[in-house]
């Protein structure tokens, strides 16, 4: 069995984002770059799946520039076999990401997809459904449990009613929420090994697929600042503050 895991090159997500004087964009420059947190907890699941002897091969795939290589050689220091890098310095939008996800799914042919069900840097949460819909493949967003067989996949997924538990036939999408696993550290040995390991480069025109925006940004400025708040002695002063604010 073999598992595809796309992942994506973010703003780590410890650092402070700013916005350009501009305000045209995120001010990327000198700032710490790391996998998607998602995507991590995605190559996780797929490294403990072929750890199971479920899977047999883990490829990674990622779509960005150059530098997009380091994030792929953490997944395979992770622990998956090789590497997949659609280069463009273009910021793909997720129909976009989904088509050519699919044209490398159509060359490697997978038995299963699993990806992070959102990137930290755009929260569309889009990409996973959209791909499933163009391969009309079953899918499971929110997994924080997977079980998989040969022919099908048992997930969990949280919903505001608690639990739902889905049966799924392989191929399928699966997309993994927080809860799925707790990512490892990279060994020092198998990081050295990472270095080895086969990285396929690749562009957008390769697969025939066009990832110029369709949609303009007009501009992108920080959230407001939260004004400082205020003590009451007690509940009677609480309740008249919030009275006065028109909150009651």
């Amino acid at each position: 069995m073999k598992v595809l895991v796309p992942v994506k090159r973010v703003i780590d997500y410890n650092v402070k984002v700013r916005v350009k004087p501009d305000q045209t964009g995120v001010d990327l420059a000198n700032v710490k770059m790391s996998m998607n947190p998602f995507d991590e907890i995605a190559t996780e699941e797929a490294v403990r799946l072929k750890e199971k002897g479920v899977a047999t091969e883990v490829v990674v795939v990622s779509i960005g520039p150059q530098q997009a290589q380091e994030t792929i050689r953490t997944a395979l220091a992770m622990g998956a076999d090789r590497g997949i890098l659609i280069v463009t310095d273009q910021d793909a939008e997720p129909l976009a990401v989904a088509k050519l996800l699919k044209a490398v799914i159509a060359e490697e042919s997978p038995n299963l997809v699993v990806m992070g069900k959102q990137a930290i840097d755009g929260d569309n949460n889009a990409v996973g459904q959209m791909l499933a819909a163009l391969l009309d493949w079953p899918q499971a967003t929110f997994a924080s449990k997977l079980e998989v067989t040969a022919d099908k996949a048992t997930v969990t997924r949280e919903i505001d009613g608690g639990l739902q538990t889905l049966d799924v036939s392989l191929p399928a999408v699966i997309t993994a929420d927080l809860r799925l696993n707790e990512p490892r550290y990279a060994s020092l040995p198998n990081i050295m090994k990472a270095k080895k390991k086969e990285i396929a480069m690749k562009t957008a025109a390769d697969y025939g697929v066009d990832v110029s925006p369709k949609l303009k940004v007009l501009k992108v400025t920080e959230p407001p600042k939260r004004s400082a708040g205020i003590k009451v002695a007690d509940a009677a002063e609480l309740v008249g503050k919030l009275k006065s604010e028109g909150v009651l």
